[in-house]
């Protein structure tokens, strides 16, 4: 990786917006939107900001804890809000965080958030180093200290190994 591309980004350059309409054939009994659908979305607008900030390939490391605080009825819109919260050598931390949009009266409600991990990739498929991130939010700074507590604890999970 050339040095120009370590030039540090700040959070708004990685941050990136999927929605998606629930549609019956992601639905459960209910008529709800499946809970693994959401996770798949979730990963996905993770990987979008990932790859804004590092881009390369990236790949998903971990998914951290996952809450579902409000159904998301068929007909709604899913909106997914992603940024990268903290670079590390080869892996980002990313936020997510899933809203249900009510089309007809533009009302969100928060359904779910999450931190996953993504590693940057080369052609090879090899771990390549990312871009520092310049967090500039009072928000930012602290998901940026934060990042570094939660990974300290995956690591832990994992046996120590980064």
């Amino acid at each position: 990786m050339s040095p120009s591309s370590l030039t540090p980004k700040t959070v708004r350059e990685s941050q990136s917006e999927l929605t998606e309409l629930a549609l019956p054939n992601d639905a459960n009994g209910l008529g709800h939107l499946l809970g693994g659908k959401l996770m798949h979305l979730m990963d996905i607008a993770g990987s979008l900001a990932a790859a804004r900030h590092a881009r390369t390939y990236v790949v998903t490391a971990s998914f951290d804890h996952m809450n579902f605080l409000a159904p998301i009825r068929i007909g709604q819109l899913v909106v997914l809000l992603s940024s990268v919260n903290r670079a590390f050598r080869t892996s980002m931390e990313v936020g997510v965080k899933a809203f249900a949009e009510d089309l007809r009266t533009g009302e969100r409600v928060h359904v779910s958030s999450a931190y996953l991990t993504f590693v940057a990739l080369d052609e090879n498929r090899q771990p390549v180093q990312v871009p520092p991130v310049v967090p500039e939010t009072d928000a930012e700074k602290r998901r940026y200290e934060q990042a570094d507590q939660r990974r300290a604890y995956r690591l832990e999970l994992r046996g120590g190994r980064s």
